[in-house]
C-alpha cells in the first residue's frame, strides 16, 4: 500500500506536488460533534508557510485552506475533512535545469529507481511542501487534542554547533513564534540567527535539532509491541523531510550511563525523574513525553556540486531555485502537527483498549 496515510482511527491521507495545482488531504476518523476553529487550523499553516520566517525561502505562497467536506456550520460530521491548498508561487522554470540531472542528497535518482518517473520541478511530490498537509490534519487533531488537556509544544533548541542549555520546565514556549528562528531560548536567537545568516551568505546550508514537549498526556497510551507509542512518534519524526535522528527521554546519552543512573525511580507520588521521555514499554506513563529530533543541513545549495545526469555523464550542479538556508524554523510546525496525529490517533485506540 503506498505510504500517503498515517494513523489507524484518526487517519491522514495526502496529496499533490511542489509545483502541481496544489496540495491538501483528507482526514478520516475525527469525532463528529467536534466545533473546529478553521482560523486557528490556518494560524497554524501561516506558521510553516514559504514567506514566514526572514530565515527561510524566498518563495511566498499565501497557502489559504479551503474545506471541501466533513465540516458543516463549524462543527465535525464524522464524515472524511477534505482540504485543498493551492499553489500560488510555483516557478516551475528555476527547476528546467534538473530535468536531466540528479541533485546530490534529494530524492531524486531514489525516485526515478523506484517509479521509472520522476517530477523534476522542485521535487515534486518528494517536496517538503507537500507538509502543509500534514499541518492541517495535526490542527485538526491538537483541537481534539485540547478536549482531553494534552498540549504539544516544540522548539528550535540547536542550529549547527549552537545549541540551548535552558531546561524545558524554564522555557517559555510563546515566545518560539516571536523570533524568526523560532526558539524558546532568548539567549540563543541571535547566536543561531547570526550562524544562519553566515551559511546562506556563503551559499550553503545548516541543520539543528528540534526538542518537543509534550503534556497531560494520561497513562495507558500505545502498544507494548509493534505500536509502541515512541516508536510511532519516532516513524512519523521520521518521515519529515530532512530528519535524520530521533531521540527520546535520554536517547543517545543513555549509552554512557549505568542502569542507576538512567532508571526512574518510582516512588508514591510517581516516577522521581523522567528520564525515559514519558514513556516506558512503549506505554505512556502519565510523565511529560519529551523528545528530540535531529535535521540534516539542507541538499540544495548555491555551491557547485559533483553530480551525474540521467545518461550517467559526470556534471557540476550550480542549483537555482528558492530554498531555506536551514530548515529547522520552519519544520517546528510540522513536528508539533506529527506529534498532533500520533497522539490522538492513540488516544482514540485506547478507547477501545477495555471495557
Amino acid at each position: 500500500m503506498p505510504g500517503n496515510s498515517i494513523g489507524q482511527l484518526f487517519r491522514l491521507t495526502t496529496f499533490g506536488e511542489s509545483h502541481g495545482a496544489g496540495i491538501g488531504g483528507v482526514v478520516d476518523g475525527c469525532p463528529a460533534g467536534l466545533r473546529i476553529d478553521l482560523e486557528a487550523v490556518q494560524h497554524e499553516l501561516d506558521r510553516r508557510r514559504p514567506g514566514s520566517t526572514t530565515l527561510g525561502t524566498a518563495r511566498k505562497e499565501p497557502d489559504r485552506l479551503e474545506v471541501l467536506s466533513g465540516v458543516y456550520e463549524g462543527i465535525t460530521m464524522g464524515t472524511p475533512i477534505a482540504f485543498v491548498i493551492r499553489n500560488a508561487d510555483a516557478r516551475s522554470r528555476d527547476y528546467d535545469a534538473l530535468k536531466e540531472v540528479y541533485r546530490p542528497g534529494h530524492a531524486d535518482k531514489t525516485w526515478e529507481d523506484k517509479y521509472g518517473v520522476r517530477d523534476h520541478r522542485g521535487g515534486g511530490r518528494s517536496s517538503a511542501r507537500e507538509t502543509a498537509a500534514r499541518v492541517v490534519g495535526g490542527a485538526i487533531a491538537r483541537q481534539v487534542l485540547n478536549g482531553s488537556g494534552v498540549q504539544v509544544h516544540a522548539h528550535v533548541s540547536q542550529v549547527g554547533a549552537v545549541r540551548s542549555n535552558v531546561r524545558l520546565a524554564e522555557l517559555d514556549f510563546a515566545m518560539t513564534w516571536s523570533n524568526a528562528v523560532r526558539t524558546a531560548d532568548p539567549a540563543a536567537v541571535r547566536p543561531m540567527t547570526e550562524l544562519i545568516e553566515e551559511v546562506r551568505a556563503d551559499g550553503d546550508s545548516i541543520g539543528g535539532r528540534i526538542t518537543c514537549s509534550i503534556t497531560g498526556v494520561p497513562a495507558g497510551l500505545g502498544d507494548p509491541v509493534f505500536d509502541k507509542l515512541h516508536a510511532d512518534l519516532g516513524k512519523a519524526m521520521l518521515s519529515i523531510n530532512a530528519v535524520k535522528g530521533f531521540a527520546i527521554g535520554n536517547g543517545f546519552d543513555s549509552i554512557a550511563m549505568r542502569g542507576s543512573e538512567n532508571n526512574d525511580a518510582i516512588t508514591p507520588a510517581g516516577n522521581s525523574t523522567n528520564r525515559a521521555g514519558g514513556i516506558q514499554g512503549g506505554i505512556s506513563n502519565g510523565e511529560d513525553i519529551i523528545f528530540e529530533v535531529a535535521f540534516k543541513p539542507v541538499s540544495t545549495i548555491a555551491k557547485a556540486q559533483e553530480t551525474v545526469d540521467r545518461a550517467g555523464k559526470a556534471v557540476v550542479l550550480e542549483a537555482a531555485g528558492r530554498h531555506d538556508p536551514c530548515v529547522v524554523p520552519r519544520a517546528v510546525p510540522i513536528v508539533e502537527a506529527m506529534a498532533c496525529l500520533v497522539l490522538v490517533d492513540h488516544l482514540l485506540r485506547q478507547r477501545t483498549a477495555r471495557l
